[in-house]
């Protein structure tokens, strides 16, 4: 039988809130290879590694340019750092604004991508 890990051994995470400000759209697909591509050059493999970072597909609101990423508490500051040196998707100029991190899936989704 499998014992489930402690929740004091558990990756803590949060949730970081993303906005695309340009005057054109991209989709789910292009922007997060285009944010893991940063992170990539930014963190190096270990890093990325440790920071555990996942751009969520099911909270990436295509008409509003928004969307989520999971990544560990400790990684918040590499996450913003790496974000904002992305200017160009496609060959078009863009600027990624954090929005605003949290703890909670929900509260993260709720407050950032559906309420603002």
């Amino acid at each position: 039988m499998k014992k489930a890990v402690l929740p004091s051994l558990r990756e803590k995470k949060r949730y970081l809130a993303f906005e695309i400000i340009s005057q054109y759209k991209f989709d789910f697909m292009t922007v997060k290879n285009a944010i893991l591509s940063s992170c990539q050059l930014f963190l190096g493999q270990l890093g990325m590694a440790k920071a555990g970072i996942i751009v969520l597909a099911d909270n990436f609101d295509n008409k509003k340019q928004k969307g989520l990423i999971r990544v560990n508490n400790k990684y918040i500051n590499e996450l913003k750092a790496s974000l904002a040196l992305i200017n160009k998707i496609n060959n078009k100029n863009i600027i990624i604004k954090s929005l605003g991190v949290s703890g909670i899936l929900k509260k993260a989704y709720d407050k950032y991508i559906k309420g603002g």
